[in-house]
């Protein structure tokens, strides 16, 4: 089934049926975002056990720090 098809099936669901499609979306979304953020802190953990994390109150050090 292609990404046009989940549409078109979409389409020809009833008012309550997309809001319920809605609401499941917004939770695996939210689902997602937490597991990202997660991960995330488990490898600045990681990052952080081996020295490599950098810290710095300087704004311009910062910059520097993200372009790296």
């Amino acid at each position: 089934m292609t990404f046009s098809d989940v549409v078109e099936v979409i389409k020809s669901l009833s008012t309550d049926e997309k809001r319920e499609i809605h609401l499941l979306l917004q939770h695996y979304l939210q689902e997602e975002r937490r597991d990202e953020m997660y991960n995330n802190f488990k490898l600045a953990q990681v990052e952080q056990k081996k020295g490599e994390l950098k810290f710095s109150s300087n704004i311009d050090e910062l910059k520097q720090l993200i372009e790296e």
